[in-house]
């Protein structure tokens, strides 16, 4: 059965904007982009909103609904009351382009900074062999679908622009976890460059990045506290420093 609602949409550019009223109808099972798309086709023409699978695959349609950062295609209205105004807004943390529309270059930049796999020199194709369990310890973090909402809800990036530069961001500390767990990768140094290059030690693991996942994926418990621990052993065990200092001695 279909029922009116009341949309709230950001509207505007890089320059200025602000938010607009319109009633839409919705039917039975319909989600929050559905009913984008049938105010961009009757009421608003020129409303620029992102999407492609709309199977909750791609991550293109990311956006915040009512201040939460979610995605358009999987958040339900029925999720939402009969009265109740849902509001759509472009991702807080990164440039408006236009409308609903935001402009995730930053991450394509941090990805470039995150060196790739790296195999042994003398493995040939078709000769890389894996145990189960090593498949299996970093499997969850390719489930990723880069919609950018960890990103966006974390405060490190999303109330702090000048942190940019020196922070990475949880997808990508995923991406370095999921390279560190690699039998077979060759870089050795990646917890070392998560901690001084990327930013490791910014996050203050308050979850948020996991609680918004819509992957179920959990960034805080399973890649950055893990990979915290490891920057710890490294930098800060006694036992190694030791080690470490021996090892200067008898080069000197």
């Amino acid at each position: 059965m279909a029922r009116k609602i009341n949309l709230r949409i950001w509207r505007g550019d890089s320059t200025n904007g602000g938010l607009q009223d319109v009633q839409v109808e919705a039917n039975e099972g319909e989600v929050v982009l559905d009913v984008i798309h049938r105010v961009q086709a009757t009421q608003m023409g020129d409303l620029a909103v992102r999407w492609n699978c709309k199977a909750g695959k791609c991550g293109s349609c990311s956006m915040e609904i009512n201040g939460k950062p979610r995605l358009a295609c999987m958040t339900q209205v029925a999720a939402y009351g009969e009265d109740e105004t849902i509001t759509v807004t472009p991702l807080r943390a990164f440039p408006v382009i236009k409308d609903l529309v935001t402009d995730v270059s930053f991450n394509y930049q941090k990805a470039m900074e995150i060196p790739a796999y790296e195999p042994p020199k003398d493995l040939k194709p078709g000769e890389a062999r894996m145990e189960q369990v090593d498949v299996e310890r970093s499997q969850e973090f390719r489930k990723c679908i880069e919609c950018f909402l960890c990103q966006d809800t974390c405060h490190v990036i999303r109330d702090h622009e000048e942190n940019k530069k020196s922070f990475a961001g949880p997808r990508f500390f995923i991406r370095i976890a999921e390279l560190d767990m690699h039998p077979l990768d060759m870089l050795k140094n990646r917890k070392r460059t998560a901690q001084e290059e990327h930013g490791l030690g910014m996050c203050n693991i308050t979850k948020c990045c996991t609680e918004v996942c819509p992957e179920h994926i959990k960034i805080t418990d399973n890649a950055i506290i893990p990979m915290k621990e490891r920057v710890v052993d490294i930098k800060y065990d006694p036992a190694r420093m030791f080690a470490g200092l021996l090892k200067r001695e008898k080069r000197n």
